[in-house]
């Protein structure tokens, strides 16, 4: 297969895989409601500092004994320090859209992050799903931030009240 067809053959799975590939994925204008936080077994950012990405540039795993536990949901951190950063300004560094996939976000979809595919803009946290959702938010960050802006208020959440 010559090299232009190759390209356009590959571009064509990509375009597929992304709009039928999300796992789990949800539309806002189901009724489904979603968790307003998304976590792996009650943690957050599945247990990785979000001071970290701020602080020091990369992801992080926090640890069990520097925990933040509000409405159900549990922040680690790696540090007293980053608690204590969090705990004085959790809007700051909390991720936007619940933690969900800053992309499929964009695209009016609910995914699953990787705590690896991650950008700050603007001082804000924004996580993807993995390495092509990553590439392709990142091909027009505004664009696709305006986007998930408008999305994901329209999503319902599930009460976090026991």
């Amino acid at each position: 297969m010559n090299r232009p067809k190759l390209r356009l053959v590959s571009a064509c799975a990509l375009i597929v895989a992304l709009l039928g590939g999300f796992p789990a994925s949800t539309h806002a204008a189901s009724a489904t409601p979603v968790a307003p936080v998304n976590t792996a077994d009650g943690l957050a950012l599945k247990g990785y500092d979000p001071v970290a990405y701020f602080i020091s540039g990369q992801p992080i795993p926090g640890l069990a004994q520097y925990n933040y536990r509000s409405d159900r949901v549990t922040y680690r951190f790696a540090s007293a320090d980053d608690l204590a950063r969090f705990t004085a300004e959790p809007v700051k560094y909390r991720p936007q859209y619940g933690g969900y996939c800053a992309y499929a976000m964009a695209l009016d979809r609910i995914a699953d992050i990787d705590p690896k595919r991650w950008a700050i803009v603007d001082g804000k946290l924004y996580l993807n799903n993995g390495y092509i959702a990553q590439t392709l938010w990142g091909t027009n960050k505004v664009r696709h931030i305006a986007a998930a802006d408008r999305n994901w208020p329209l999503y319902p959440k599930k009460s976090n009240a026991r």
